[in-house]
């Protein structure tokens, strides 16, 4: 009998925390790909990018995101998926996560990008900021992502954004089978509307999605992907894991590799739950094996604008 294929995203960098918390934590653009390519190595099938300027403050630089990802395909064939989250800082507005999409040359694009859900207030250090993401704007923005031959995944922040995924994008047909969503869990104690990390509450979004899925009549099954924040983070994506979801990991959401202990390197967490996987008898998805679970075009065949339809390529 063949083992489940568990497909083990990293999301490296992020938007809120920075050297100053994890010295280790890369930031410039040179780290980033550095990173994602020892990441692949120690067997990631996808890395979520989230870009920096000079400084380290995250940004919507589409020509940092350009670099980011030229670089790391030049690397290795690891599933590129770009952040589409407005960078934090002052009066930041919705679109300006978009940023991401105007990258120029479609060599550089991602193959993949996150569409945050939900309507959230967020408060870091002596930032708090609304997040807009509002069913109109989903719908429109999906469109787009979905025109430039690029998959969204879609992050759930709360049940409510994933009744909605099922509920208006879905049946507005800007969201391709199979519909890829990650589930994020413990981002209440930033996000006032956010759900908590319990195992109760994972066990509750993976069967509101079950349910919302059957009834809009979704062809094929959904893909999961399990992330927790902060303590919580192997613990909660391994719970998800054993309830049948993929894993996201990654000192965005976690930089400690223990308890008062830091994460050395991304891939140092990469490896633990690579570790983990091979364990529990199962095996970790290759990015060409992600690419089909996910109904993608391999990478040699990917065409930067070419209309996916519903049921994949």
């Amino acid at each position: 009998m063949a083992k489940r294929k568990i497909i083990v995203t990293v999301a490296q960098t992020g938007n809120f925390q920075g050297k100053a918390q994890n010295p280790n934590l890369p930031e410039q653009p040179w780290e980033i790909i550095q990173s994602a390519y020892d990441c692949y190595n120690a067997g990631a099938s996808i890395v979520h990018v989230h870009a920096r300027n000079k400084e380290g403050k995250s940004c919507n630089d589409p020509e940092i995101f350009a670099e980011i990802n030229s670089g790391i395909r030049a690397k290795c064939p690891i599933i590129i998926q770009n952040s589409s989250a407005p960078a934090t800082r002052d009066n930041a507005q919705t679109d300006d996560g978009l940023g991401v999409l105007e990258i120029k040359d479609p060599s550089c694009w991602p193959e993949m990008c996150s569409l945050d859900t939900s309507l959230m207030t967020t408060t870091w250090n002596d930032l708090e900021f609304i997040y807009m993401w509002t069913r109109k704007w989903l719908i429109k923005t999906a469109k787009r992502i979905k025109d430039m031959g690029i998959k969204p995944e879609i992050e759930c922040f709360d049940p409510t954004s994933v009744e909605d995924t099922f509920k208006y994008l879905y049946p507005a047909g800007v969201l391709d089978d199979p519909v890829s969503i990650t589930l994020v869990m413990g981002m209440d104690k930033v996000s006032q509307g956010a759900i908590s990390c319990t195992q109760t509450n994972i066990d509750y979004m993976i069967n509101l999605v079950k349910e919302c899925a059957a009834e809009a009549n979704v062809k094929e099954p959904v893909n999961l992907t399990t992330m927790a924040i902060g303590a919580k983070q192997l613990t909660g994506t391994v719970f998800g894991m054993l309830r049948g979801t993929g894993i996201r990991t990654g000192m965005e959401d976690n930089i400690n590799y223990a308890y008062h202990q830091l994460a050395e390197s991304n891939a140092q967490l990469v490896e633990r739950i690579v570790r983990i996987i091979h364990e529990l008898d199962m095996e970790v998805a290759t990015p060409e094996e992600a690419r089909e679970i996910l109904k993608m075009p391999q990478l040699k065949d990917w065409k930067p604008g070419y209309k996916q339809v519903r049921g994949g390529i």
